[in-house]
Protein backbone atom coordinates (compact mmCIF):
# COMPACT_ATOMS: atom_id res chain seq x y z
CA UNK A 1 0.00 0.00 0.00
CA UNK A 2 1.04 3.75 -0.20
CA UNK A 3 2.63 5.63 2.10
CA UNK A 4 -0.09 7.90 3.80
CA UNK A 5 1.02 11.47 4.20
CA UNK A 6 -0.51 12.70 7.16
CA UNK A 7 -2.87 15.91 6.77
CA UNK A 8 -2.08 18.73 8.79
CA UNK A 9 -5.36 19.26 11.47
CA UNK A 10 -4.98 22.85 11.18
CA UNK A 11 -8.69 23.49 12.00
CA UNK A 12 -9.51 25.22 8.24
CA UNK A 13 -7.50 27.88 8.69
CA UNK A 14 -6.83 29.87 5.42
CA UNK A 15 -9.14 27.53 3.60
CA UNK A 16 -11.86 29.40 1.97
CA UNK A 17 -15.03 27.05 2.02
CA UNK A 18 -18.00 29.04 0.70
CA UNK A 19 -18.41 32.46 -1.13
CA UNK A 20 -20.21 34.67 1.34
CA UNK A 21 -21.94 38.36 0.53
CA UNK A 22 -22.38 38.88 4.35
CA UNK A 23 -19.24 39.85 6.08
CA UNK A 24 -15.38 40.70 5.35
CA UNK A 25 -13.11 40.15 8.02
CA UNK A 26 -9.87 42.35 6.65
CA UNK A 27 -7.26 40.86 9.53
CA UNK A 28 -4.25 43.04 8.25
CA UNK A 29 -6.25 46.12 8.17
CA UNK A 30 -8.14 45.87 11.08
CA UNK A 31 -11.50 45.85 9.41
CA UNK A 32 -15.05 44.43 10.24
CA UNK A 33 -17.42 44.85 7.51
CA UNK A 34 -21.10 44.21 7.22
CA UNK A 35 -22.37 43.85 3.70
CA UNK A 36 -20.19 46.74 2.73
CA UNK A 37 -20.36 48.48 5.28
CA UNK A 38 -17.60 49.14 8.18
CA UNK A 39 -18.26 48.31 11.67
CA UNK A 40 -17.34 51.65 12.69
CA UNK A 41 -19.87 53.46 10.77
CA UNK A 42 -22.97 50.72 12.00
CA UNK A 43 -22.24 50.84 15.92
CA UNK A 44 -21.99 55.00 15.48
CA UNK A 45 -25.28 55.02 13.67
CA UNK A 46 -27.25 52.11 13.42
CA UNK A 47 -29.21 50.36 16.14
CA UNK A 48 -29.25 46.53 16.35
CA UNK A 49 -32.75 46.35 14.33
CA UNK A 50 -31.24 48.19 11.77
CA UNK A 51 -28.33 45.36 11.73
CA UNK A 52 -30.35 42.48 12.08
CA UNK A 53 -32.65 44.09 9.05
CA UNK A 54 -29.61 44.71 6.63
CA UNK A 55 -27.86 40.71 7.65
CA UNK A 56 -31.52 39.61 7.17
CA UNK A 57 -32.34 41.41 4.44
CA UNK A 58 -29.44 42.53 2.64
CA UNK A 59 -29.67 46.33 2.73
CA UNK A 60 -30.33 48.84 4.94
CA UNK A 61 -34.36 49.23 6.17
CA UNK A 62 -36.45 52.49 5.46
CA UNK A 63 -38.20 54.18 7.83
CA UNK A 64 -41.26 52.59 8.18
CA UNK A 65 -39.28 49.08 6.77
CA UNK A 66 -37.34 49.58 9.95
CA UNK A 67 -40.51 50.17 12.21
CA UNK A 68 -42.64 47.13 10.76
CA UNK A 69 -39.97 44.96 11.28
CA UNK A 70 -39.61 46.68 15.43
CA UNK A 71 -42.97 45.85 15.75
CA UNK A 72 -42.74 41.96 14.19
CA UNK A 73 -39.77 41.27 16.94
CA UNK A 74 -41.92 42.89 18.93
CA UNK A 75 -44.95 40.73 18.30
CA UNK A 76 -43.04 37.87 18.14
CA UNK A 77 -41.32 38.32 22.05
CA UNK A 78 -44.21 35.92 23.25
CA UNK A 79 -42.42 33.03 23.99
CA UNK A 80 -44.99 30.36 25.18
CA UNK A 81 -45.67 29.68 29.01
CA UNK A 82 -44.36 26.25 28.32
CA UNK A 83 -41.00 26.97 27.60
CA UNK A 84 -40.90 28.60 30.66
CA UNK A 85 -42.22 25.69 32.43
CA UNK A 86 -39.70 23.19 31.06
CA UNK A 87 -36.91 26.17 32.35
CA UNK A 88 -38.13 25.45 35.94
CA UNK A 89 -37.74 21.96 35.78
CA UNK A 90 -34.52 21.97 35.69
CA UNK A 91 -31.48 22.01 37.75
CA UNK A 92 -30.58 25.69 38.58
CA UNK A 93 -27.26 25.70 38.61
CA UNK A 94 -26.91 24.23 34.98
CA UNK A 95 -24.64 25.83 32.38
CA UNK A 96 -26.82 28.88 30.73
CA UNK A 97 -25.50 27.69 27.18
CA UNK A 98 -27.01 24.28 28.11
CA UNK A 99 -30.21 25.15 28.78
CA UNK A 100 -30.19 27.92 25.71
CA UNK A 101 -29.29 24.52 23.12
CA UNK A 102 -32.21 22.75 24.41
CA UNK A 103 -34.52 25.77 24.76
CA UNK A 104 -34.27 27.26 21.72
CA UNK A 105 -35.79 24.69 19.34
CA UNK A 106 -39.11 24.87 21.33
CA UNK A 107 -39.77 28.41 19.69
CA UNK A 108 -40.57 25.93 16.82
CA UNK A 109 -43.80 25.63 18.34
CA UNK A 110 -45.16 28.96 17.78
CA UNK A 111 -43.86 29.34 14.13
CA UNK A 112 -46.64 29.34 11.84
CA UNK A 113 -44.38 28.96 8.91
CA UNK A 114 -41.95 25.85 9.52
CA UNK A 115 -41.87 23.13 6.86
CA UNK A 116 -42.89 25.64 4.30
CA UNK A 117 -40.68 26.19 1.66
CA UNK A 118 -39.40 29.31 0.52
CA UNK A 119 -36.93 32.72 2.01
CA UNK A 120 -40.08 34.45 3.46
CA UNK A 121 -40.79 31.50 5.54
CA UNK A 122 -37.21 31.27 6.79
CA UNK A 123 -37.19 35.03 7.22
CA UNK A 124 -40.06 35.16 9.23
CA UNK A 125 -38.32 32.17 11.56
CA UNK A 126 -34.95 34.45 11.87
CA UNK A 127 -37.10 37.16 13.33
CA UNK A 128 -38.61 34.28 15.56
CA UNK A 129 -35.28 33.15 16.77
CA UNK A 130 -33.99 36.60 17.47
CA UNK A 131 -36.89 37.89 19.22
CA UNK A 132 -36.87 34.47 21.42
CA UNK A 133 -33.34 33.64 22.17
CA UNK A 134 -33.21 36.87 23.95
CA UNK A 135 -35.95 36.14 25.95
CA UNK A 136 -34.79 32.78 27.24
CA UNK A 137 -31.69 34.27 28.21
CA UNK A 138 -33.11 36.14 30.52
CA UNK A 139 -35.75 34.44 31.78
CA UNK A 140 -33.37 31.60 32.70
CA UNK A 141 -31.18 34.04 34.88
CA UNK A 142 -34.69 34.88 37.10
CA UNK A 143 -36.02 31.16 36.97
CA UNK A 144 -32.50 29.91 38.28
CA UNK A 145 -32.72 32.51 40.88
CA UNK A 146 -35.99 31.93 41.78
CA UNK A 147 -37.46 35.07 40.60
CA UNK A 148 -40.66 35.75 38.75
CA UNK A 149 -40.31 35.73 34.91
CA UNK A 150 -40.68 39.77 33.75
CA UNK A 151 -43.11 39.78 30.80
CA UNK A 152 -41.77 41.65 27.63
CA UNK A 153 -42.06 45.94 27.44
CA UNK A 154 -42.84 46.49 23.68
CA UNK A 155 -41.93 50.30 24.14
CA UNK A 156 -38.67 49.22 25.01
CA UNK A 157 -35.72 48.39 22.20
CA UNK A 158 -35.02 45.01 21.75
CA UNK A 159 -31.46 45.77 24.00
CA UNK A 160 -33.67 47.81 26.58
CA UNK A 161 -36.04 45.23 26.59
CA UNK A 162 -33.47 42.07 27.08
CA UNK A 163 -31.90 44.08 30.03
CA UNK A 164 -35.59 45.23 31.88
CA UNK A 165 -36.29 41.70 31.99
CA UNK A 166 -33.07 40.28 32.67
CA UNK A 167 -32.81 42.75 36.09
CA UNK A 168 -36.56 44.33 36.59
CA UNK A 169 -35.52 48.01 35.81
CA UNK A 170 -35.45 49.79 32.82
CA UNK A 171 -32.40 50.90 32.17
CA UNK A 172 -31.17 54.71 31.43
CA UNK A 173 -30.42 55.66 28.05
CA UNK A 174 -26.96 55.34 27.87
CA UNK A 175 -26.52 52.10 29.62
CA UNK A 176 -29.42 50.99 26.60
CA UNK A 177 -27.31 52.47 24.03
CA UNK A 178 -24.16 50.66 25.09
CA UNK A 179 -25.56 47.64 25.05
CA UNK A 180 -27.23 47.99 22.07
CA UNK A 181 -24.17 48.98 20.54
CA UNK A 182 -22.31 45.76 21.65
CA UNK A 183 -24.80 43.66 20.15
CA UNK A 184 -23.99 45.35 17.07
CA UNK A 185 -20.43 44.82 17.04
CA UNK A 186 -20.85 40.87 18.21
CA UNK A 187 -23.34 40.23 15.89
CA UNK A 188 -21.41 38.87 12.90
CA UNK A 189 -17.85 38.15 11.66
CA UNK A 190 -17.73 35.52 8.97
CA UNK A 191 -17.08 31.92 9.53
CA UNK A 192 -15.99 31.36 12.84
CA UNK A 193 -16.60 28.28 14.12
CA UNK A 194 -20.31 28.69 15.32
CA UNK A 195 -21.26 30.41 11.80
CA UNK A 196 -19.62 27.24 10.19
CA UNK A 197 -22.10 24.54 11.79
CA UNK A 198 -24.70 26.34 10.97
CA UNK A 199 -24.27 27.00 7.35
CA UNK A 200 -22.80 22.77 7.84
CA UNK A 201 -26.17 22.27 9.20
CA UNK A 202 -28.37 24.30 6.92
CA UNK A 203 -26.82 22.42 4.01
CA UNK A 204 -28.07 19.33 5.27
CA UNK A 205 -31.77 21.58 4.48
CA UNK A 206 -32.23 21.51 8.23
CA UNK A 207 -34.70 23.72 9.07
CA UNK A 208 -33.29 26.98 10.75
CA UNK A 209 -34.27 26.40 14.66
CA UNK A 210 -31.64 23.10 13.56
CA UNK A 211 -28.71 24.75 12.83
CA UNK A 212 -29.29 27.84 15.63
CA UNK A 213 -29.09 25.55 17.77
CA UNK A 214 -25.92 23.72 16.63
CA UNK A 215 -24.70 26.92 16.63
CA UNK A 216 -25.11 27.64 20.28
CA UNK A 217 -23.52 24.48 21.04
CA UNK A 218 -20.72 25.48 18.94
CA UNK A 219 -20.35 28.29 20.93
CA UNK A 220 -20.60 26.97 24.27
CA UNK A 221 -17.25 25.33 23.68
CA UNK A 222 -14.26 27.01 25.95
CA UNK A 223 -12.19 27.72 22.48
CA UNK A 224 -14.89 29.94 20.93
CA UNK A 225 -17.08 31.38 23.26
CA UNK A 226 -16.78 32.49 26.97
CA UNK A 227 -13.17 34.47 26.14
CA UNK A 228 -14.67 37.19 27.85
CA UNK A 229 -15.51 35.14 31.17
CA UNK A 230 -11.88 34.16 31.31
CA UNK A 231 -11.15 37.94 30.79
CA UNK A 232 -13.04 38.81 33.93
CA UNK A 233 -11.94 36.15 36.04
CA UNK A 234 -8.30 37.29 34.93
CA UNK A 235 -9.35 41.01 36.33
CA UNK A 236 -10.75 39.38 39.71
CA UNK A 237 -7.96 37.47 40.18
CA UNK A 238 -5.44 40.19 39.77
CA UNK A 239 -7.85 42.32 42.06
CA UNK A 240 -5.50 45.84 41.93
CA UNK A 241 -2.77 47.75 39.72
CA UNK A 242 -0.13 46.92 41.67
CA UNK A 243 -0.12 42.94 40.83
CA UNK A 244 -0.62 43.43 37.07
CA UNK A 245 3.36 43.41 36.82
CA UNK A 246 3.60 40.00 38.56
CA UNK A 247 0.64 38.40 36.81
CA UNK A 248 1.99 39.47 33.58
CA UNK A 249 5.07 37.84 34.19
CA UNK A 250 4.05 34.74 35.44
CA UNK A 251 1.58 33.79 32.61
CA UNK A 252 4.54 34.90 30.08
CA UNK A 253 7.16 33.27 31.66
CA UNK A 254 4.80 30.08 32.01
CA UNK A 255 3.86 30.00 28.97
CA UNK A 256 0.63 31.15 29.32
CA UNK A 257 -2.06 33.43 27.47
CA UNK A 258 -2.83 37.07 28.72
CA UNK A 259 -6.66 36.56 27.87
CA UNK A 260 -7.78 38.95 25.84
CA UNK A 261 -5.33 39.67 23.80
CA UNK A 262 -3.99 38.09 20.59
CA UNK A 263 -7.04 36.93 18.15
CA UNK A 264 -6.64 34.26 15.04
CA UNK A 265 -7.67 37.00 12.24
CA UNK A 266 -6.41 40.21 13.16
CA UNK A 267 -3.23 41.45 12.89
CA UNK A 268 -4.09 44.97 14.45
CA UNK A 269 -6.04 45.84 17.37
CA UNK A 270 -9.71 44.51 17.14
CA UNK A 271 -11.72 47.06 15.33
CA UNK A 272 -14.57 46.08 18.09
CA UNK A 273 -12.62 46.55 20.83
CA UNK A 274 -11.62 50.11 20.07
CA UNK A 275 -15.39 50.85 20.04
CA UNK A 276 -15.85 48.94 23.21
CA UNK A 277 -13.03 50.57 25.42
CA UNK A 278 -15.05 53.86 25.96
CA UNK A 279 -17.62 52.55 26.58
CA UNK A 280 -16.22 50.19 29.51
CA UNK A 281 -14.73 53.79 31.31
CA UNK A 282 -18.23 55.19 31.12
CA UNK A 283 -19.59 52.15 32.12
CA UNK A 284 -17.63 51.51 35.36
CA UNK A 285 -18.30 55.49 36.48
CA UNK A 286 -21.85 54.75 35.81
CA UNK A 287 -22.39 51.91 38.13
CA UNK A 288 -19.56 53.35 40.14
CA UNK A 289 -17.39 50.30 39.07
CA UNK A 290 -14.10 52.19 37.63
CA UNK A 291 -12.02 49.60 39.01
CA UNK A 292 -12.18 46.70 35.82
CA UNK A 293 -11.67 49.60 33.53
CA UNK A 294 -8.91 50.84 34.83
CA UNK A 295 -7.24 47.55 35.69
CA UNK A 296 -8.24 46.45 31.83
CA UNK A 297 -6.69 49.24 30.29
CA UNK A 298 -3.19 49.21 32.47
CA UNK A 299 -2.79 45.49 31.53
CA UNK A 300 -3.49 46.40 27.98
CA UNK A 301 -0.59 48.72 28.30
CA UNK A 302 2.01 46.25 29.95
CA UNK A 303 0.73 43.29 29.09
CA UNK A 304 1.28 44.30 25.18
CA UNK A 305 4.68 45.67 25.96
CA UNK A 306 5.61 42.90 28.12
CA UNK A 307 5.23 40.29 25.26
CA UNK A 308 7.00 42.10 22.47
CA UNK A 309 10.29 42.32 24.84
CA UNK A 310 9.74 38.91 25.58
CA UNK A 311 8.52 37.90 21.61
CA UNK A 312 9.70 40.09 19.62
CA UNK A 313 6.36 40.41 17.70
CA UNK A 314 2.92 42.75 18.58
CA UNK A 315 -0.01 41.44 20.39
CA UNK A 316 -3.25 43.26 20.15
CA UNK A 317 -6.25 43.57 22.08
CA UNK A 318 -9.95 41.88 20.74
CA UNK A 319 -13.28 41.72 21.38
CA UNK A 320 -13.46 40.07 24.44
CA UNK A 321 -11.02 42.30 26.59
CA UNK A 322 -13.31 45.20 26.93
CA UNK A 323 -16.70 43.37 26.49
CA UNK A 324 -16.18 41.69 29.87
CA UNK A 325 -15.46 44.88 31.89
CA UNK A 326 -18.69 46.44 29.60
CA UNK A 327 -21.10 43.71 30.52
CA UNK A 328 -19.94 42.69 33.83
CA UNK A 329 -20.74 47.03 34.92
CA UNK A 330 -24.17 46.02 33.31
CA UNK A 331 -24.77 43.58 36.29
CA UNK A 332 -24.62 41.01 33.74
CA UNK A 333 -22.64 38.29 35.65
CA UNK A 334 -20.14 36.36 34.08
CA UNK A 335 -21.97 33.06 33.12
CA UNK A 336 -24.32 34.96 30.74
CA UNK A 337 -21.85 36.44 28.92
CA UNK A 338 -21.62 33.48 26.23
CA UNK A 339 -25.53 33.56 26.10
CA UNK A 340 -25.43 37.03 25.72
CA UNK A 341 -22.97 37.00 22.28
CA UNK A 342 -25.77 34.44 21.27
CA UNK A 343 -28.53 37.31 22.02
CA UNK A 344 -26.52 39.10 19.18
CA UNK A 345 -25.06 36.26 17.13
CA UNK A 346 -27.79 34.65 16.02
CA UNK A 347 -29.10 37.10 13.87
CA UNK A 348 -25.75 36.50 11.99
CA UNK A 349 -26.18 32.60 12.14
CA UNK A 350 -29.33 32.68 10.47
CA UNK A 351 -28.24 35.06 7.71
CA UNK A 352 -26.03 33.19 7.02
CA UNK A 353 -28.76 29.77 6.92
CA UNK A 354 -30.78 31.86 4.81
CA UNK A 355 -27.15 32.47 2.40
CA UNK A 356 -26.25 28.88 2.48
CA UNK A 357 -29.70 27.21 1.49
CA UNK A 358 -31.35 30.11 -0.80
CA UNK A 359 -29.23 33.01 -1.92
CA UNK A 360 -25.65 31.63 -2.76
CA UNK A 361 -25.74 27.68 -3.52
CA UNK A 362 -27.24 27.73 -7.19
CA UNK A 363 -29.42 25.31 -8.46
CA UNK A 364 -29.86 23.75 -5.12
CA UNK A 365 -27.42 23.72 -2.20
CA UNK A 366 -24.62 21.75 -1.66
CA UNK A 367 -24.45 19.55 1.13
CA UNK A 368 -21.25 19.83 2.92
CA UNK A 369 -18.91 16.53 2.88
CA UNK A 370 -15.19 17.07 4.05
CA UNK A 371 -12.63 14.65 3.29
CA UNK A 372 -10.03 12.97 5.63
CA UNK A 373 -6.73 11.83 4.91
CA UNK A 374 -7.15 8.10 7.05
CA UNK A 375 -3.63 7.34 8.55
CA UNK A 376 -4.96 4.51 10.41
CA UNK A 377 -5.28 2.81 14.03
CA UNK A 378 -3.45 0.52 15.36
CA UNK A 379 -2.60 -1.43 12.39
CA UNK A 380 -1.28 1.22 10.50
CA UNK A 381 -2.28 2.32 7.44
CA UNK A 382 -2.66 -0.81 6.33
CA UNK A 383 -5.53 -3.29 6.63
CA UNK A 384 -6.04 -5.35 10.01
CA UNK A 385 -6.65 -8.96 9.70
CA UNK A 386 -9.80 -10.15 12.24
CA UNK A 387 -8.95 -12.82 14.50
CA UNK A 388 -11.14 -14.53 16.63
CA UNK A 389 -11.97 -13.72 20.33
CA UNK A 390 -9.53 -16.66 21.35
CA UNK A 391 -6.79 -15.70 19.53
CA UNK A 392 -6.71 -12.27 20.56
Amino acid sequence: MDECIPVMNTGLRGVDVASSKICNVLGKEGKLIYRGFLIEDLARHATFEEVCFLLLYERLPKKQELADFQESLKQKRRVPENIFSFLKTLPPDMSPMDVLQMATPLLIQTDKTIGQPGIENTLYSAENLIAGIAIITAAWDRIRNKKEVISPDNTLSHAANFLYMLTGDIPDDETSHFFDTSLVLHAEHSFNASTFTARQVASTRAHIYAAISAAIGSLSGSLHGGANVKVMKMLMEIGSAEKIDAYINNVLNSGGLIMGLGHAVYQTDDPRAIILAPMSKRMGQIAQQPLWYELSRELEQKGKAAFKAKKQREIYSNVDFYSASLFYAMGIVTDLFSPVFAVSRVSGWAAHVIEEQFAMAAPKPSLYRPGAAYVGDYCGPDECVFTDMDDR
